[in-house]
């Protein structure tokens, strides 16, 4: 990849355009209109904000993943007179993000919803800046196959592995060779320090107030019970093609240090910033340059301590026991590692709408791993169908536990 060329804009697909993500996204992207231009768009619901967002950024296509939703942004682009073309469907959210006028993909459709969509951008080449980890989770060797034979490359959008990707050496091929392991920081999210008998208390307002980031609701859910940590230590085997066992977690409760790498020197390299997602996104569209993102940035005359927590410590391993189940799966075919993503959305999403507890996230992943046969897919349909069985599993759990 070249500099930035002044003559040549490139066109953006943001796929999820209005979760945090996708308008962290496009409020770098409106920084510097010289550089970047709006190609599509896309959203589940929110057809209020989408439709701002086409006023606004005035994309080529806007994609609604239902028909009903479609329709009605599409009545309500026809009367503000915008040329927005609007579509709808899985199928047109693949056909943008693999569209011959697209330079970039921002990959930001939370859960397992988004693998299709990220799998046609690879097999086309195109510049995928991979916000949803769940492509990785459930797609595994497969997706990264599709990322090899399109010719695609792939930029982590998380804020833990585009700081591994940034304390990386340049040249991918000495990656294995040089490094020791790979360091994931986690904050610990708002339960770091409460009472492990308390935990089935926890309300859904509970889990979704993180102390650092802004996030949507099941990724919030996800770092409270640090599952979203057990999904990135997966995400980061296939981005850096390293052994399970190279892979730490840390709780450094501050969220200054994104992730770090430990060279076989041991010395480390690490990237610092402040916890806003503008930082990994404007890096990602400006690679291998950089540019202003409009996040703050970190002043060292006034930041306090930095601390770090073993996951052995403060009772850790019995407050996230879910996090040893990113190791126990990718020791596992294949597969294990798809039904471990469908069985957690399905909990989070039972846990949100007050049919399960907290605490019993974990019984339903466990017991879906146990009764799901993980067989290794060898094509998207076989990842679907894997994914489709492990939900239904997944449902039996949560309808058999209840709220008690």
């Amino acid at each position: 990849m070249t500099a930035f060329d002044p003559a040549l804009k490139q066109r953006i697909v943001i796929l999820g355009s209005t979760g945090s993500v996708g308008v962290s996204t496009l409020d770098v992207i409106a920084m510097h209109p010289e550089r970047f231009e709006v190609f599509a768009l896309s959203a589940s619901t929110q057809i209020e904000l989408m439709l701002q967002q086409c006023v606004r950024f005035k994309p080529v296509f806007a994609v609604m993943a239902s028909e009903p939703h479609g329709r009605e942004l599409e009545q309500k682009c026809r009367d503000l007179k915008l040329t927005t073309r609007v579509l709808w469907g899985a199928q047109a959210i693949t056909k943008v993000a693999s569209h011959e006028s697209t330079d970039a993909v921002m990959a930001a459709i939370v859960g397992a919803a988004g693998l299709a969509s990220c799998l046609g951008a690879a097999r086309a080449g195109k510049r995928l800046l991979l916000a949803n980890k769940e492509a990785l989770v459930v797609g595994g060797d497969y997706f990264m196959q599709a990322v090899a034979q399109g010719g695609a490359k792939l930029l982590p959008i998380d804020s833990e592995h585009s700081a591994i990707f940034q304390s990386l050496p340049a040249d991918a091929a000495s990656w294995r060779v040089q490094i020791d392991k790979i360091i994931l920081t986690a904050s610990g999210g708002p339960f770091r320090q409460r009472d492990l008998q308390t935990l089935r208390d926890v309300t859904p307002q509970q889990a979704c107030a993180h102390p650092n980031w802004v996030m949507g609701r099941k990724i919030s859910v996800d770092s409270a019970s640090m599952m979203n940590k057990a999904l990135e230590v997966i995400e980061a085997r296939f981005l850096f093609g390293v052994r399970p066992d190279q892979i730490e977690v840390v709780i450094h409760p501050q969220s200054v240090i994104h992730s770090m790498v430990q060279y076989k020197d041991n010395s480390v390299v690490a990237q610092l910033g402040t916890a806003d997602m503008k930082v990994p996104i404007a890096y990602g569209l400006s690679w291998p340059d950089r540019m202003a993102s409009g996040a703050a940035a970190l002043d060292f005359k006034t930041m306090g301590a930095m601390t770090f927590e073993s996951l052995d410590s403060n009772g850790h391993a019995q407050r996230f026991p879910g996090l040893k189940l990113a190791w126990d799966v990718l020791r596992g075919p294949s597969g294990a590692t798809a039904i471990l993503n469908a069985a957690n959305e399905v909990a989070v999403a039972a846990f949100l709408a007050g049919r399960i507890r907290f605490d019993q996230i974990h019984a339903v992943n466990l017991e879906t791993l146990a009764s799901v046969d993980p067989a290794s897919p060898g094509s998207l349909e076989d990842l679907l169908a894997l994914d489709e069985l492990s939900r239904a599993a997944a449902q039996s759990v949560v309808c058999r536990l209840g709220v008690r």
